[in-house]
């Protein structure tokens, strides 16, 4: 499977994809326990569709799946990191791309999947932008042609991450959370409120999401400038 580069590269205005710059700190180490948590979180079928997102913005989830993509790649696994955010994409910028063509572009059967995805430095590593904003982000969620979307990506890749829009912001992420195997939470450390997490648990389960569990990001570590992330 070769993808065309039809994403061309643009600015270095990237966030730092710790996993992939620097695989042996400490920050790196607790992406790959978060990977081995999904892994074992389901005993009798493996986790192949994960959606990654958070109560509020700003809260890390964007990093978090991106820098969980890297290290599920590095063990070997073919994957697609998918940017389910067709209001205020940034995967794009993560992996300095344009944002010309991408999900949506699919989803409107403009073209395909394989010639929409760009394949990044790491090995079996592709991601999907998001591609035009479209009017009707939920819709587009919601249709017949999200769901050959799965079909189509879980016949070619190992493990589909997607990253979306906050729970508590817009409807997208729940009804996303329906067709995944799995969820993930982030959660901002002094800044994501209490009522604000549990209210976005509770319409993850009204959408009858697998929430495997909770990122907690932005937690200094005593005596160490590092900050790190961990997963329950």
């Amino acid at each position: 499977m070769a993808p065309k580069k039809n994403n061309k590269r643009v600015s270095n205005n990237r966030r730092t994809l710790i996993a992939s710059l620097d695989s042996k700190s400490p920050i790196s180490e607790q992406y790959r326990t978060i990977r081995t948590n999904i892994q074992f979180s389901s005993v009798d079928n493996d986790i192949q569709t994960l959606m990654v997102t958070s109560s509020g913005p700003s809260e890390g989830k964007s990093t978090t799946v991106a820098n969980l993509a890297v290290v599920f790649a590095q063990q070997g696994k073919k994957v697609l990191l998918v940017d389910a955010d067709m209001r205020k994409p940034t995967v794009h910028y993560t992996f300095n791309l344009t944002n010309v063509h991408g999900l949506t572009s699919v989803l409107t059967r403009q073209m395909t999947l394989i010639d929409a995805m760009t394949g990044i430095t790491e090995n079996n590593l592709f991601v999907l932008p998001s591609g035009p904003i479209p009017p009707n982000p939920s819709e587009l969620i919601s249709s017949r042609a999200m769901d050959a979307f799965f079909r189509e990506a879980r016949d070619l890749f190992d493990v589909i991450l997607f990253d979306t829009p906050p729970v508590l912001a817009v409807t997208d992420a729940q009804l996303l959370a329906n067709k995944c195997d799995g969820t993930v939470l982030v959660v901002s450390s002094g800044k994501t409120e209490k009522e604000q997490l549990l209210k976005a648990k509770d319409l993850l389960d009204s959408a009858q999401s697998k929430l495997l569990g909770v990122v907690l990001n932005n937690k200094k570590l005593e005596n160490t400038n590092y900050y790190y992330y961990y997963g329950n």
